[in-house]
């Protein structure tokens, strides 16, 4: 092994140093060919050494049988859930003050909610007579990335596990990032640079972690080459130095193996892009995911294996013991307005750039440890860029990095990085907006004009970052994760990025384990656990999904790509178009590959009880076009309207709600109350439909419409 390595190494210099050599020969006496010779050998040879003196990791994804979750599974309903949290308590209490009495003793959800165990993880549970009276083990608030993890791992190790979000599920921050599963390009830079040995070790964590996706995950990642293109040659030996060693690091997790590209491969690889002094470029890999619908999935399988969760309930309290000891928390339903009582031996903290927000409600006074940062991103249409790849621009004109990526089907651009202050729903700045325009304009052919037009969506999302007193910006902060446990018994876990989320949450349990003397049954196995829908799926499933069901073939490959095997139980609630073809799937818009039959499911079987829930979270159609969304608007409410039994009223505030949020989403307001206008005389789907409760106007003399 040592000797094949060593042998792709010396070719692979060799190689790179014979196009630095003849690029020197003509530029002789130039320091700046001798810096980028130089530079090259050194990084390429300490790579060398690193990977000849590494210990190699077993790729080994064996899923123990007793970790195993059933494969055909329904997931009990968001009322259930609510019934199995109550019953940590001996009693809650009503949104009209009465008590609500509920059974003292926990009950495992699977038995609660009228469901077979799952039998390679029964005795995972604690029966009522076992109960011992303190409630679950662990409740986690915050159902994001890092919180959904933390459940799945707890849940998996056989602790008994609760899990709230004062919202939806990866509501904020995990719903708003780039999409992309990576290890961090310029944080390797920044640690070869500065010699920061945490920017290298979180790089060398996060290439760790990749691979682990796209086991647990497949039809929700997927490898994504990336092309960095270069207006100077001795800027190829440089770029592919720096991702060499990104490969090395990543060793036997790598997704795919760096190279250089001539001019030519280039602009065939990315038509758009400006030739005008293009020397070539360097393409490297990363991994590509969605992210909400990779949270959801970590919340069921979460479920599945005997977690009990309940987005839009908000933690307003920590609960404590005469000895000060924080024994659980004081929950509302968002829903219904009941408050109950939640018992559990541990509180996790898990809620992202809100945790400081928890915190004082265990310690007034505490001081905050994480320090925000807002990233904007924008979409453009599908033919901004190649399907199968992406491009980085390592240095635009801040200094900053910005990445273009297609993403199912559109092209995602970004992303800024601005220290802010934390807000729910942050609107995008026009500023940002417009830098982040100017920054494609830069690296688009000067045939192809960029307009404001162009943007379909935007969004702002808010970084975690931990905070270093020290540092100058927030450029400067890692994107690393800290654990704290407080006097009181409160672990708060911060910081980190959607790439570390398991690991994160690993280390999360670890720490709990021991501050809380819980008692698993195993250690962490979630790197070897399938997530829901992962387990019959295959590459070629859309195909299948075509011959059953004659869907359109976008649609097919979006529900493969986005339910895996359960899309087959989409497909089973789908109804007849009435034409000849596509016979089954009645999309939401002519735009997007959506159809009705998804609301349902996501009513029945993801926990969607507001009409943002599906826009935004379990569909992303709000990211990918938001006129498209706002006319499908009323539909989605009236599909939502019929599963959860909601008032004529109840619809029209969903829809007001709804068009709320579509502020959030870098458009023009009075574009907004022009589509929704539209969107509802063109539905006539409820009386009185031009009323002011459907247009909401308070909503421009609102804080969020007059930024």
């Amino acid at each position: 092994m040592f000797r094949a390595s060593l042998s792709r190494l010396t070719q692979q210099t060799s190689k790179a140093a014979a196009n630095a050599s003849a690029a020197a020969a003509s530029n002789k006496g130039s320091q700046r060919n001798r810096v980028a010779i130089l530079v090259t050998a050194a990084a390429v040879g300490a790579g060398t050494v690193f990977a000849l003196t590494r210990r190699s990791e077993a790729d080994e994804y064996a899923l123990p049988h007793d970790v195993s979750p059933a494969q055909f599974w329904s997931p009990p309903t968001r009322t259930q859930m609510i019934e199995a949290l109550k019953q940590s308590s001996p009693h809650s209490l009503r949104s009209d003050g009465s008590l609500d009495q509920a059974k003292p003793l926990l009950v495992p959800s699977h038995q609660a909610v009228g469901h077979s165990p799952i039998p390679e993880v029964e005795h995972a549970y604690h029966s009522p007579e076992e109960d011992d009276g303190e409630g679950f083990d662990l409740l986690v608030v915050g159902g994001g990335a890092t919180g959904a993890g933390v459940a799945l791992d707890g849940a998996t190790r056989g602790l008994k596990v609760a899990m709230v979000d004062r919202e939806d599920f990866g509501g904020e921050t995990s719903s708003k990032s780039t999409k992309l599963i990576h290890g961090g390009v310029r944080y390797l830079e920044k640690a070869v640079k500065q010699l920061d040995w945490e920017q290298y070790k979180m790089v060398n964590e996060a290439l760790r972690e990749r691979k682990t996706f796209l086991h647990i995950a497949p039809y929700l990642t997927s490898p994504l080459p990336i092309l960095i293109p270069a207006y100077s040659w001795w800027l190829i030996p440089y770029y592919y130095a720096g991702t060499f060693l990104y490969d090395l690091i990543a060793g036997k997790q790598n997704m795919g193996n760096s190279y250089v590209v001539s001019r030519n491969k280039a602009l065939e690889a990315f038509p758009m892009l400006r030739a005008h002094n293009l020397a070539g470029g360097v393409v490297y890999y990363d991994g590509q995911q969605n992210d909400t619908r990779m949270n959801i999935a970590l919340v069921l399988t979460a479920i599945q294996h005997g977690a009990v969760a309940a987005n839009h309930c908000e933690v307003v309290s920590l609960n404590k013991s005469d000895q000060g000891r924080i024994i659980g928390a004081r929950v509302r339903d968002q829903m219904t307005g009941d408050e109950f009582d939640i018992r559990a031996k541990g509180v996790v903290n898990a809620t992202g750039p809100f945790c400081d927000a928890i915190r004082r409600m265990d310690e007034p006074t505490v001081s905050e440890i994480v320090s925000p940062s807002s990233g904007v991103h924008v979409t453009f249409p599908g033919y901004f860029s190649p399907r199968g790849m992406g491009l980085l621009d390592p240095a635009t004109s801040d200094g900053r990095v910005i990445f273009f990526l297609p993403w199912q089907g559109a092209t995602i651009a970004g992303t800024t990085d601005v220290a802010c202050r934390v807000e729910a729903h942050p609107l995008p700045g026009e500023k940002e907006i417009e830098w982040i325009l100017d920054e494609v304009r830069n690296y688009l052919n000067t045939d192809v004009t960029v307009k404001r037009s162009d943007v379909l969506s935007a969004w702002s999302g808010l970084r975690p970052l931990v905070k270093d007193p020290s540092a100058p910006d927030t450029q400067s902060l890692v994107r690393n994760h800290m654990i704290h446990v407080s006097d009181s018994g409160l672990l708060t876990i911060s910081g980190g990025k959607w790439t570390t989320y398991r690991e994160m949450a690993e280390q999360t349990v670890d720490r709990a384990v021991e501050a809380f003397n819980l008692k698993p049954i195993r250690d962490c196995v979630t790197s070897q656990v399938r997530l829901i829908g992962s387990h019959s799926w295959s590459r070629t499933m859309y195909v299948r999904l075509l011959q059953e069901y004659g869907l359109d073939t976008d649609v097919a490959f979006h529900l493969s790509n986005s339910y895996g095997d359960r899309a087959w139980s989409v497909c089973s609630i789908a109804k007849l178009t009435g034409e000849r073809y596509p016979l089954y799937g009645i999309r939401l818009d002519s735009q997007l590959p959506y159809i009705e039959a998804e609301v349902r499911y996501a009513t029945r079987s993801e926990f969607a009880v507001k009409a943002t829930d599906f826009i935004a979270r379990r569909s992303r159609m709000s990211f990918l076009n938001t006129e498209a969304t706002i006319e499908a608007l009323p539909r989605i409410v009236d599909i939502m309207g019929e599963e959860l039994d909601w008032s004529e009223t109840r619809k029209q505030a969903e829809f007001s709600d709804a068009i709320l949020f579509m502020a959030s989403m870098g458009v023009d307001m009075a574009r907004v109350n022009e589509l929704a206008k539209e969107s509802l005389v063109k539905a006539r789907t409820w009386k009185d439909h031009n009323s002011p409760r459907h247009l909401s106007p308070a909503l421009s003399a609102s804080p969020v419409m007059s930024t």
